[in-house]
């Protein structure tokens, strides 16, 4: 079985504004994400889906569990912001599979 890399970034900030992850609910299924990694290559991924889960309906097993090939999951957080909670209510989480790699 192999397991899908997870990568995890803030949407924003009140101090610092947008955040790596700001633009990560608009990425469209196909669209291609890549990786450098620490070999000198670069993992190209191809998006399935996004989605957006409530903080007490995120699918752990989904997102972390085993998959049946190399996939990456990308997660930030989405829906209303809570000021009360100073949190927002939801996750985004990107879906994508390996589709190559490449020289850096």
């Amino acid at each position: 079985a192999v397991g899908p890399a997870v990568l995890l970034g803030h949407v924003d900030s009140a101090e610092h504004g947008p955040g790596v992850f700001f633009e990560l609910g608009a990425l469209t299924p196909g669209a291609e994400v890549e990786v450098e990694r620490g070999d000198g290559t670069v993992a190209v991924f191809t998006v399935d889906r996004v989605e957006r889960y409530t903080k007490t309906g995120f699918p752990t097993l989904q997102v972390y569990g085993n998959t049946p090939d190399p996939q990456l999951r990308l997660i930030t957080c989405g829906g209303e912001f809570d000021p009360v909670a100073r949190s927002y209510e939801d996750n985004v989480v990107a879906y994508a599979t390996l589709a190559g790699t490449r020289p850096a």
